[in-house]
C-alpha cells in the first residue's frame, strides 16, 4: 500500500480544504495545509486583485514549512484553488521546492467555472512525477461555497484514488 499525503492551499471559503478533507477521511492519508508567511488580508476583491498581480508576475510568496517530510511519501495529492486560470501562487512556491522524482501526484483544483490551465501548470512544475486521477471541482461562480460538481463525481474520484493506493 502506498504512503499518501494530501497537501492543499485554501483561502476564502475553504473549498479546497473541504475537498482535501473528504479525500483524507476516505483514504486515511496524512494532510498538510500550505500557508503563506504573510496571510492575505483585506476584502475578497482586494485579495483577488493581489492574486491577479502575483499570478501575472510569477510571484511565489514565502510559505511556512510543512510539518511533514515530503520524502516520506510515495503519493502526494496536491489541491489548489484556481487563481486567474492557474494554481494559487503559494502552491507554486510549494511545488517548486520539491524533488518530484519517483512520486505520484494527484492534482486537484477547485474553481468557480473557469478551471483554466491549472492542472497542466501543476504538471509542468512537478518534473519527474507520475500523475493520476486529476480532478476539477466546481463551486459557484460568485466566490461562494455552493458545490456545483456532483457529490457522485467526487465520490467516484475518491474511489479511484483509493484504488491506486492499494
Amino acid at each position: 500500500m502506498s504512503n499518501m499525503l494530501i497537501v492543499c492551499y485554501s483561502w476564502s471559503n475553504g473549498n479546497t480544504e473541504r475537498i482535501a478533507r473528504q479525500l483524507q477521511q476516505a483514504t486515511g492519508a496524512d494532510i498538510a495545509r500550505i500557508e503563506t508567511v504573510t496571510p492575505y488580508s483585506g476584502s475578497y476583491d482586494d485579495v483577488v486583485a493581489q492574486g491577479q498581480r502575483e499570478v501575472q508576475q510569477g510571484y511565489q510568496p514565502p510559505i511556512r514549512p510543512l510539518d511533514v517530510e515530503i520524502a516520506d511519501y510515495d503519493v502526494i495529492a496536491v489541491g489548489t484553488p484556481t487563481w486567474w486560470y492557474t494554481m494559487a501562487p503559494a502552491v507554486r512556491t510549494f511545488l517548486s521546492g520539491i524533488d518530484w522524482s519517483g512520486k505520484m501526484v494527484i492534482p486537484f483544483q477547485t474553481h468557480g467555472g473557469w478551471p483554466g490551465h491549472t492542472i497542466k501548470d501543476i504538471k509542468s512544475v512537478c518534473r519527474g512525477a507520475r500523475f493520476a486521477h486529476e480532478m476539477k471541482v466546481q463551486f459557484d461562480s460568485g466566490g461562494g461555497d455552493h458545490l456545483e460538481t456532483s457529490e457522485d463525481e467526487i465520490k467516484s474520484w475518491i474511489h479511484a484514488v483509493r484504488q491506486c493506493m492499494q
